[in-house]
């Protein structure tokens, strides 16, 4: 049931709101001293308060001070027998919804606490939302990488230098760029994402400048491009190293000039975008291959940030863990659990080629399918994926944790290996890594073609 609380020190007022407030199905509490009635704010829920300005000791106004001070989640409808102009400003000026003038109307006090209301869950609705995209996009750890990245943003986000972010898929290259913007002087404008891999080869100049009407088959009306859309504030271009050399040449234009021309206008139009890109590609290689331009690395490479694989850092395994435990039983609705340290060993021993990404799925499946108000080892081990090929069986009951994974990532490799006809870049993508990484991995397990 909805609460108010009224603070009034005429009585027959407080019973007289009370009476009309309870028959609309408002559970209402009234105090008629002022002190009093702030600390039962303190330590209740009410979704709206009523609140006379001139009283005794501590007026109105000096309450509703407290209130904004004290961050207290309440909407307040300020209510007087002096019902003038200048009190009303004062009063919406140090956050009051609404003002009532003595002797309240009951359908205007009915409306206005129904407004009231309705504004104080929205806030509140939108406050944990915000807490749960914060929390979503957070950055977890305290390794030395982590500690490391974490000063750079500190320098680099109040300034508008281009920044490139490099990493491994699933390592948070997005969540870098997020905090990025978040803690820039351009954060109250927008931040525009563009996966540069996720979009064809022929509409990206499309997706990127905007297009006029008619300018192409399907371009049925104006398009407004990203680089607009982010005017003033930050444009991230996720996965640079799959964009086209077209489109390439195009952004470096673009960042050369501050100036952009939609597909097929000849209008320049100005634009002030910060720009963050980020690949999990190696920009060196990709330039001596010629799929990617060296003079737009260098426009972009201007602060370069290197995100480390979660195995380099495994150390922060068990912060992102619980961090991870805690967000999916908010987002599935179910209690809480515990995990004991060896279950987190078990957790730790895992190579993780998919990064954090992996290791989010791994601890929302444990959390659902384990049975146990603590999260045990055997539950782990029962929960993590295993590893089957024809390559042969994999466990021995003789073998150590330790040679049972080497075994399973090994058989893993080949599987995959035989699966893409021993294409290595096509072998590297389809298990998220890098061609270099796979190339250590073979060699590691003496995998080879025809020799295994």
């Amino acid at each position: 049931m909805k609460s108010i609380l009224i603070i009034d020190d005429e009585k027959v007022i407080c019973d007289s709101i009370k009476m009309i407030l309870e028959y609309e199905n408002y559970h209402v509490d009234y105090s008629t001293d002022v002190q009093e009635g702030l600390e039962k704010l303190k330590f209740s829920n009410f979704q709206a308060l009523l609140l006379d300005i001139q009283m005794p000791g501590t007026n109105g106004f000096e309450a509703l001070e407290w209130i904004k001070a004290n961050e207290i989640k309440t909407t307040v409808i300020m209510i007087s027998a002096f019902g003038s102009l200048e009190n009303a400003i004062k009063a919406t000026k140090l956050g009051a919804f609404d003002f009532l003038e003595k002797p309240i109307d009951r359908e205007k006090l009915i409306i206005s606490v129904r407004n009231a209301v309705q504004h104080n869950s929205l806030e509140k609705e939108n406050e944990q939302l915000k807490k749960d995209l914060e929390s979503e996009y957070s950055i977890i750890g305290q390794s030395e990488s982590i500690k490391r990245i974490f000063q750079t943003i500190d320098k680099v986000a109040p300034t508008d230098a281009r920044i490139l972010i490099t990493g491994e898929n699933g390592t948070g290259k997005e969540l870098v760029a997020r905090e990025i913007h978040k803690q820039s002087n351009r954060a109250d404008m927008p931040l525009i994402e563009v996966n540069c891999a996720a979009i064809p080869n022929e509409l990206i100049e499309s997706e990127l400048f905007g297009h006029e009407k008619g300018s192409f088959t399907g371009a049925s009306q104006q398009r407004i491009g990203k680089f607009e859309l982010a005017n003033g504030g930050t444009l991230f271009l996720d996965e640079i190293g799959d964009m086209s050399l077209q489109a390439q040449a195009k952004v470096l234009k673009a960042i050369e000039d501050g100036q952009i021309e939609r597909v097929g206008g000849s209008k320049k139009l100005s634009v002030d975008v910060r720009i963050i890109a980020a690949t999990n590609k190696n920009l060196i290689e990709e330039i001596k291959e010629q799929r990617f331009r060296e003079d737009l690395f260098h426009r972009l490479n201007v602060i370069p940030i290197s995100i480390p694989p979660l195995r380099e850092r495994k150390s922060d395994i068990p912060l992102l863990v619980n961090h991870f435990l805690k967000n999916y039983a908010e987002k599935n609705r179910i209690p809480l659990k515990e995990i004991s340290e060896d279950a987190i060993e078990i957790i730790k021993a895992q190579d993780f080629t998919g990064n954090v990404r992996q290791l989010k799925n791994l601890v929302e499946r444990i959390l659902i399918m384990s049975n146990n108000n603590i999260i045990s080892k055997k539950d782990v081990e029962l929960l993590i994926t295993p590893v089957s090929s024809n390559s042969g069986t994999l466990i021995n009951s003789e073998d150590t944790f330790q040679e049972f994974k080497e075994k399973a990532e090994r058989a893993y490799i080949l599987y995959q290996l035989e699966n893409h006809q021993w294409n290595i870049s096509k072998t590297a993508e389809a298990i998220d890594i890098q061609r270099s990484h796979l190339y250590g991995k073979m060699k590691k397990y003496n995998i080879e073609k025809g020799n295994n």
